[in-house]
């Protein structure tokens, strides 16, 4: 076989190329424009992928932008990450000090657990956003520079996580200057078909199909191998026979010209006789033709793929010097490619391996599995070669693979290790641990599958201990999967076991291990109306614990937001909810910070419930934790409306529902579209508070406690506030069915009471609002915050008839004023103002229309500040004309960034720390000059100080400057 013929198959692969070659360099040119596009390239093997690209890659069309090339190989398929690392490796961002490097600074260095075969850092599972973050980041500051093409060969063999990168990069990419090139195998079947068809699917590919080589161009490439015109018999013979495959097609004519076939109707013959397995039969006649150690080199990096000398002689048994030699020989021959200790394609590879059987073929893997071992190399590099084995043989293996899932997960890429774990359990199908290991890797991608492996190990656990951890796991999963009911129940069944176990003086650790699963039981049990009831007497029944460890603090927690739930004991709330909050030298607990912080401030402790907050999005953004983060944001604009801050809820509210739209998991999500609303009802824009509602997705939301009924309130609002009364009374009472259902009594939580009265009252239909307000003065004596007590006398204020209830109202007003709800003081003030105008007493309603008007415009509740201002005109009052601020004009997201701004902050710090792009970020700040009349960030600052910001700002509120998050 002629040196050329290599050589000649792959220029051949680029005869009838051009129109291909042009569209790239189309696509190419928008990405010069700053828009991002994907190529999807497929075909048969040898039809000439690779060198297509490499072939634009080196084109004027990628001149002066930033060329990333990597290549998936088999002996890698399934790593996690493997086509990031195959596609980052030139940079050299994986040695020891590469967390220094320019191109990782700040969140790019998230990037490092996919950029080393090594663990990085800290031990134990790496969470998936965090990773993916931090590559995107590595990504925009390449872009920063220049434009960026990312090109990735052979797909097929891609991971997950690598693939689910490439997603997450174009979703946050549509203005940047990007283009992504993924080349596929037809006939392969992909490792990650899911993820390539939604790719697919997501982000409007130009798909490019390689076809058979024409007539035209197979004729060139027999001109160039035979340097002389081929007849077109004998073309279209050689066309037929290789498919119009390059490789195949090279290899072909290069062998009939190395017999001296002449390319005419007298070789027709040998063409049919030479084809069919010509690039097997010619890679085994030159290997046949060579000492049988060269066959052992060749075999040996078949298996090993690109690996040292070393170790290819140890696998083929052939001395280093020797290795050296065979390498040069077949590099010579093509066989080895030029630039990498490899075989030039993986049909060659086929070919060298095809003459072995399947067992001489699986002992020569295993034993490459135990050199690249015994070379301590990374755990992910042996399981490649063992998950090609037919079947786990030897005792090793299945330890092996278990390593390689820790690192796995310690890098972020759960769906590499249980993919090694599945091979384990084939090996060891009673296994507990691998069971546990498994669903730890798949909860979070996969938690269905997660909750059926707990399942199946519940009765495989040989001791209670064991049954309890997997109780713990498989409670955790029934919440994300709402099955919270199947959850309790085998959290409450396992609870009984372990108490039977552990006797009534349990040790320290066993102690730890029962408060876990009491307080995991009571996590779940909180979260349905069905199990609410049951769990709020479960915790009525247990002694608050100290506080001194982290399963004491999520007891304390849950005992906390479940003590506020039931609506009996504000002191007891704040006292469980401050040693809860306690963790000194210990990492935030989520589920600990978010129960206690809201349960913080329906006892009116809002500035504490604010500072855990805001600890907990500085630990979510220093950590990437993104679900914890927008939940965080979520709870914190809840928090902020009740105290009436509006334009910080606002900005809390849009944050969390723009982050979370960019994750695939927000279409679950509930609380940040509810918050959004919310505020949104209180700035005068009901109809666009129902159109946020009305795009939840969440199923099934009437099964929940505390989204469901915020829900309810929020539309009850907005309905009445676009004058559909019935329909409000309706879900305002509906509100208070299902909270009496669930047995949930706390005044503050929701306070349908309170406003369904009011509503009532401006209804005429005293009797059934009086009704309704003695239940809520019930509920508001029992809870005893300012808050409480004020909103029941504004309910009781209300619905007296005439003049009878001013003095309530003016209780109402005194109560609220001492309390941190300035939302709520400004509408008492406006209904007492209300009720004096209708008694005559002018002169006085001016003076509370007057507060409610100020109040009003303070806290960013701007509905009611234009009805108190018309109130207070009717009344006879003077007050200059409300002129809507500038910054009334800017969204919640646009307030927040502008602030960030002024405060010094760069684009891409502000993108970092609100998990957006910078692109983002730049149109929201272009909008915000607009909007104020500024040119630029120099002027920010004056014009967000602007007379309708409050002095008086509620509290726990800082700066914008002094803002985390």
């Amino acid at each position: 076989m002629p040196v050329q013929a290599e050589r000649e198959g792959s220029r051949g692969a680029l005869v009838g190329r051009a129109d291909e070659l042009n569209l790239l360099g189309r696509r190419a040119e928008t990405t010069r424009a700053g828009r991002a596009g994907l190529v999807m390239l497929s075909g048969p093997a040898g039809i000439g992928k690779t060198s297509l690209l490499r072939t634009f890659l080196r084109s004027e069309a990628c001149h002066d932008m930033t060329v990333l090339y990597g290549s998936c190989a088999e002996t890698a398929a399934g790593s996690g990450y493997s086509g990031v690392r195959a596609l980052f490796g030139p940079l050299g961002l994986s040695g020891r000090d590469a967390a220094d490097l320019p191109l990782l600074r700040g969140f790019a260095r998230r990037a490092l657990p996919a950029l080393t075969a090594q663990q990085v850092g800290r031990e134990g599972p790496a969470a998936a956003y965090p990773v993916l973050h931090g590559l995107y980041w590595l990504a925009a500051e390449l872009m920063a520079e220049r434009p960026l093409v990312l090109v990735l060969d052979d797909v097929h063999w891609c991971d997950e996580r690598s693939l689910g990168w490439v997603d997450f990069l174009l979703r946050r990419a549509d203005d940047l200057p990007l283009l992504v090139l993924l080349a596929h195998r037809s006939e392969a079947e992909p490792l990650a078909p899911a993820v390539l068809t939604d790719i697919a699917a997501q982000h409007d590919p130009t798909l490019i199909r390689l076809a058979p080589l024409a007539h035209t161009a197979v004729g060139e490439m027999a001109r160039r191998i035979f340097r002389t015109p081929a007849e077109d018999v004998f073309i279209e013979r050689a066309a037929a026979v290789s498919g119009g495959n390059p490789l195949t097609l090279g290899r072909l004519l290069s062998e009939l010209n190395a017999e001296g076939v002449r390319p005419d109707s007298a070789g027709l013959r040998r063409v049919g006789e030479v084809g069919g397995q010509v690039v097997a039969s010619s890679v085994g006649a030159l290997l046949d033709g060579r000492p049988r150690w060269v066959r052992g080199v060749a075999t040996a990096v078949a298996v090993l793929g690109d690996e040292t000398p070393e170790l290819i002689g140890m696998l083929a048994d052939v001395p280093p010097a020797l290795v050296k030699e065979g390498i040069a020989t077949l590099r010579r021959a093509e066989i080895i490619a030029a630039d990498r200790t490899d075989l030039v394609h993986d049909v060659v590879r086929s070919a060298v391996l095809a003459p072995m059987d399947a067992e001489v073929l699986a002992a020569l893997r295993t034993k490459a599995a135990l050199l690249l071992n015994d070379a301590g190399r990374p755990a992910e590099e042996v399981a490649g070669r063992l998950m090609l084995l037919p079947a786990l043989t030897q005792p090793w293996m299945p330890a092996a693979l278990c390593d390689a899932a820790v690192q796995a997960q310690g890098r972020g890429a759960p769906e590499a290790a249980a993919r090694y774990l599945r091979r384990v359990l084939e090996a060891e199908p009673d296994s507990v641990a691998v069971r546990i290991q498994m669903a730890a890797a798949l909860a979070e991608i996969d938690p269905a599958e997660a909750a059926r492996l707990m399942e199946e190990a519940l009765p495989l656990a040989a001791d209670v201990r064991t049954k309890a951890m997997v109780a713990l796991r498989f409670g955790m999963l029934c919440l994300a999967l709402q099955r919270s009911p199947e959850g309790v129940r085998v959290l409450a069944e396992v609870l009984t076991e372990l108490e039977a176990e552990l006797g009534p003086a349990p040790d320290p650790a066993d102690r730890e291990l029962h408060i876990f699963v009491e307080s995991v039981l009571l996590i779940i049990g909180a979260d349905e109306k069905a199990t609410v009831a049951a769990t709020l007497d479960r915790a009525s029944r247990l002694d608050p614990p100290p506080g001194d460890t982290p399963a004491q603090r999520q007891m304390l927690a849950m005992m906390t937001v479940l003590a506020a739930m039931d609506g009996r004991s504000a002191e007891r709330t704040v006292g469980h909810a401050r040693r809860a909050l306690t963790s000194p030298g210990t990492a935030l607990e989520g589920w600990s910070s978010v129960s206690s912080a809201f349960a913080l401030s329906l006892a009116d402790e809002v500035d504490e419930s604010l500072e855990a907050l805001d600890r907990l999005l500085e630990f979510s953004q220093e950590n990437a934790a993104m679900w914890t983060y927008v939940l965080g944001l979520a709870t914190r604009a809840l928090v902020l409306h009740g105290a009436g801050a509006y334009p910080d809820a606002l900005a809390d509210a849009q944050t969390a529902v723009e982050v979370a739209g960019e994750e695939r998991w927000g279409d679950g999500s509930a609380l940040p579209q509810i918050a959004f609303a919310t505020v949104l009802v209180e700035r005068g824009e009901s109809g666009q508070a129902e159109t946020v509602l009305a795009g939840i997705r969440r199923s099934g939301m009437e099964r929940f406690v505390l989204q469901y009924h915020l829900y309810l309130m929020t539309r009850a609002r907005a309905r009445w506030a676009l004058g559909d009364r019935e329909a409000s009374l309706g879900l305002y009472l509906e509100c208070g069915r299902s909270l009496e259902q669930s047995r949930l009594t706390n005044a503050v939580f929701v306070p349908w009471w309170a406003e369904a009265a009011c509503l009532l009252a401006v209804m005429n239909r005293g009797d059934e609002a009086r009704d309704l307000s003695a239940h809520g003065d019930e509920l508001a004596r029992s809870w005893g915050t300012s808050r409480a007590l004020g909103l029941a006398a504004l309910a009781r204020g209300a619905i007296a008839p005439g003049g009878s209830g001013l003095d309530t109202l003016t209780e109402a007003v005194s109560a609220l004023a001492d309390s941190p709800a300035r939302g709520d003081h400004a509408r008492a003030e406006f209904v007492l103002g209300r009720a004096l105008l209708k008694t005559g007493d002018q002169r006085a309603a001016r003076e509370h229309l007057r507060a409610a008007t100020d109040l009003a415009q303070r806290c960013g509740a701007l509905a009611l500040a234009g009805d108190a201002r018309r109130m207070l005109v009717t009344a006879g009052g003077r007050m200059r004309k409300m002129s809507a601020s500038p910054l009334d004009m800017l969204t919640g997201m646009e307030r927040r960034v502008a602030g960030l701004a002024a405060a010094g902050a760069s684009n891409r710090s502000i993108a970092e720390n609100l998990f957006l792009t910078v692109r983002t970020i730049e149109t929201h700040l272009t909008s915000v000059y607009r909007k104020l009349g500024v040119s630029g960030r120099t002027e920010l600052g004056s014009a967000l100080r602007t007379p309708n910001i409050p002095d008086g700002q509620p509290p726990g509120r800082r700066t914008e400057s002094r803002r985390r998050g």
